[in-house]
């Protein structure tokens, strides 16, 4: 095996990279559909078989199931490099009928065919090629999970373990705009408020009610203004509701905090000021309750892992990627729990997009395949 065979297989499949692409984000994967994420799996397995590649289901009851993978060479012990990916998206059912995959302009688009349906394509492509030229030193392999979108709250531990059992991680989240991969990444924490108050005539009982929007109203303000730029430190109450009529003092609100922050140090103290917040009572008589939904951890760039990005960028450059470097994201993502058990990790190394989460979301096609080239380099460097 050479690496002149293994890059000039990847640019030889740049239209099998786009069909698989296009079959799986044709498929509806929101995070909370099963079926639909669990096919999108049942796609990619049918890609291992193919290719004779061993993989195995990690089941679930309610999340998508994770897909492993593996490519090894017979009798080896090297720890493996860990290839990862969600294949879940933000999108609600029926959203793949809508905007079926399409091409304009050298730009692919669809629901998640940036974010990241591309990566994981690449990802297995990758992987293939090392198959089908004898393998790598170390064995690769690969995670494809099911909910990162919501926090991962079944991958989660799976990804902490399979990140522990390995020699280096590279998450194939969308790579920037700019060309850029990412080193660096805020932490963030998913939650719930749920206000209690007492329903009454709002005109004929008026001093009877206690307003549960009203508490609500007072704790966002004061849950917003813990924000601290200077620090990276981001709060918003991005959705709310509650009430029962126009005419009735509301006994139930409710608001959902997306809580943002860069230094793990500042997570504990950020915390603590919103349960102070939360079990304060600005309007007397109600009361309420938080509860965490959702939490990633920061990508904090390490000794090992900065080393892991500039094997990375030398790659690239012989990818023809030369003005590569590493970028801060305010985004979250699965690398930060590799990261945080200790394992060298790099992240947004899959195809070049942009404008994630939206109905535009796109791909720009010549990205794929010297991307996926970078990525099979720094593997056999590795």
């Amino acid at each position: 095996m050479s690496e002149a065979q293994i890059t000039d297989w990847l640019a030889a499949q740049r239209q099998a990279m786009i069909d698989l692409l296009r079959d799986v984000v044709n498929i509806d994967s929101g995070s909370y559909d099963k079926e639909g994420v669990d096919a999108v799996g049942a796609r990619f397995e049918r890609h291992f078989a193919e290719h004779g590649i061993p993989c195995r289901r990690e089941s679930h009851d309610a999340f998508g199931d994770a897909i492993h993978a593996e490519v090894a060479k017979p009798g080896s012990n090297e720890r493996p490099v860990l290839l990862m990916g969600h294949r879940d998206t933000v999108f609600g059912k029926g959203e793949a009928g809508r905007r079926p995959f399409t091409i304009k302009d050298g730009r692919a688009y669809g629901p998640g065919v940036a974010d990241m349906k591309s990566g994981l394509v690449m990802n297995v492509f990758v992987a293939t090629a090392f198959h089908k030229f004898g393998g790598n030193p170390h064995p690769i392999k690969l995670l494809i999970t099911s909910d990162e979108e919501i926090g991962s709250p079944s991958s989660r531990p799976v990804i902490e373990r399979e990140g522990r059992a390995a020699r280096a991680v590279f998450n194939s989240e969308p790579g920037r705009p700019t060309g850029n991969v990412v080193t660096g990444r805020k932490g963030g924490i998913f939650m719930h408020l749920a206000i209690t108050g007492k329903a009454a005539h709002s005109g004929a009982n008026f001093a009877a009610g206690v307003s549960a929007i009203g508490e609500l109203a007072q704790k966002i303000v004061k849950i917003h203004a813990l924000t601290d730029l200077d620090k990276g430190i981001t709060l918003n109450v991005g959705l709310v509701s509650g009430g029962q009529s126009v005419n009735t003092t509301a006994p139930y609100a409710e608001g959902q905090i997306d809580l943002r922050y860069v230094d793990p140090a500042d997570r504990a103290r950020v915390m603590e000021a919103i349960e102070t917040i939360v079990a304060t009572s600005y309007v007397p008589g109600t009361s309420a309750t938080l509860t965490i939904k959702g939490e990633f951890v920061p990508v904090v760039q390490s000794a090992e892992s900065k080393a892991l990005f500039e094997n990375y960028q030398a790659a690239a450059r012989q990818a023809g990627l030369t003005t590569l470097q590493g970028e801060f994201s305010g985004g979250c993502a699965d690398s930060g729990f590799t990261a945080a058990v200790g394992t060298p990790t790099i992240c947004g190394l899959g195809p070049v997009g942009g404008l994630a989460h939206t109905p535009e979301e796109y791909l720009e096609l010549d990205s794929i395949v010297p991307r996926a080239q970078t990525l099979a380099l720094a593997i056999l460097r590795g």
